[in-house]
């Protein structure tokens, strides 16, 4: 029997902070037959805004590349145009099979891997480095401890050719399923991707909330894809790109996941894009216009010392601009890859984005059908660690059973239940040390109740 979660809270999906508007570049000319008569406008080119990373110690830039065509094409080049293949254009449909699966896909977030440059026989070796990846990704806090909120879908899609474009050199072309493509808009460490392509790809899983694309590579590089850059009626947050088997490319993964899940802005800054031109205080949880720590969203955590290696203050500089607006930290992996830690603050956003998506309490005793007193209710709670602390409690009629916290199957009778209609509650909350913020608690709890008949 499959397990039932609580309603989401309207599964709400947290943009990611590289948001961005598509522009249009329209082109018109003059007719050459008719004096005056315009000629028909040239289609416009759509374009998406990325994420970039330089180097593995380097700070993120925002650029804007080509949207359908990712692949660099010198004037020579054999490559085929990205977005015409399809899962099915090699004939076989890509096995798909959990790497890990913690809960019901109602219940989590569903974070889908693919590879692009493995052929038919590397397979394996795309699945060895997925999960050497992904232990990296979640080796960083707080995705560490909150791991059981996942469900990991791997994605077999098959290359013609091994590798990706732009591995070694801007003319080295490979034919891949997925159109990855260094050098992407002429930037070297860019990794660019046919979002086309990877959309119709992370269909085939059985939910897809977040999307990693491996390239077969070990060259360092890759970017990030905003939900508001991808095709139209994407479901998932957004993209992150990654080489296969560059050991640092993995924190471009886990800085993603900033954006995506905890709705994190970037903490780094442009040279010469001055002070902060708005009067409104910033959304995301790790910026605000206040030099006062006392006076900033995070000053619960004033004062604090940090993992990243500072305290917990007002730093100036950050959401790209060098005065007028404060991060937490002098720096965090929203800030620069060479941190490998996100601080308190992007810690306890990211754990109420976790759950913004995720229940920590399911059971495989539907909700919907009312239960006997003496059937056995069971449920089930996350597989969480370290930094998560979940209490589990059992109510009737909104009473607390004291006896029956923790207890994970009962019966209606055990709980003291005599008669019909009575409403059996079991309800599980998150009281790590890691949240300080009441909000960001209250997000942590969900509950499931079943009608005794």
């Amino acid at each position: 029997m499959s397990e039932v979660a609580v309603p989401h809270r309207a599964r709400t999906r947290a943009r990611w902070i590289t948001a961005a508007a598509a522009a249009l570049a329209a082109l018109a000319a003059t007719a050459g037959g008719i004096p005056g008569q315009a000629a028909a406008a040239a289609p416009p080119e759509h374009t998406q805004r990325v994420e970039y990373f330089p180097g593995p110690a380097a700070e993120p830039r925002q650029v804007t590349v080509p949207a359908d065509s990712p692949a660099a094409t010198p004037a020579d080049s054999r490559a085929v145009r990205p977005g015409a293949r399809t899962p099915a254009a090699s004939g076989t449909r890509p096995a798909v099979r959990p790497l890990q699966r913690t809960g019901p896909v109602s219940g989590r977030l569903d974070l889908v891997v693919m590879g692009d440059g493995y052929t038919a026989g590397e397979q394996d070796e795309f699945a060895a480095d997925a999960e050497e990846k992904l232990d990296a990704i979640f080796g960083v806090e707080p995705y560490r401890s909150y791991r059981g909120l996942f469900n990991i879908w791997l994605v077999g899609v098959v290359s013609p050719e091994s590798g990706v474009s732009g591995d070694p050199a801007a003319d080295d072309v490979k034919d891949t399923a997925l159109g990855s493509a260094f050098f992407c808009d002429g930037l070297e460490r860019l990794l660019c991707v046919d979002t086309g392509a990877v959309t119709r790809y992370a269909a085939l899983a059985p939910d897809a909330d977040i999307v990693f694309v491996v390239a077969h590579s070990a060259k360092y590089g890759g970017a990030g894809y905003s939900a508001a850059d991808l095709p139209p009626g994407t479901p998932f947050h957004g993209v992150a790109t990654m080489s296969s088997d560059n050991d640092r490319s993995y924190l471009i993964g886990a800085h993603e996941l900033g954006h995506s899940i905890g709705g994190l802005a970037d903490e780094y800054q442009y040279a010469g894009y001055g002070a902060y031109p708005y009067a409104e205080e910033p959304a995301a949880a790790n910026l605000t216009l206040h030099r006062d720590p006392a006076a900033a969203k995070w000053h619960r955590w004033a004062g604090v010392p940090d993992p990243t290696g500072s305290v917990v203050g007002t730093y100036e500089g950050g959401g790209y601009y060098e005065t007028g607006i404060h991060r937490p930290t002098d720096t965090s992996l929203m800030r620069t890859l060479a941190s490998t830690e996100f601080n308190v603050v992007g810690r306890e956003a990211m754990i109420a984005g976790f759950y913004a998506d995720a229940d920590a309490l399911t059971s495989p005793v539907p909700t919907s059908a009312p239960v006997r007193g003496n059937r056995p209710v069971t449920v089930r709670l996350a597989p969480l660690t370290g930094l998560a602390d979940l209490r589990l409690t059992w109510s009737v009629d909104g009473r607390e059973v004291p006896w029956a916290a923790g207890v994970r199957a009962v019966t209606p009778h055990a709980l003291g239940v005599r008669g019909h209609g009575h409403r059996i509650t079991a309800t599980v909350t998150d009281r790590t040390a890691a949240l300080r913020d009441p909000a960001a608690r209250a997000q942590t709890g969900n509950s499931l109740t079943w009608r005794v008949r």
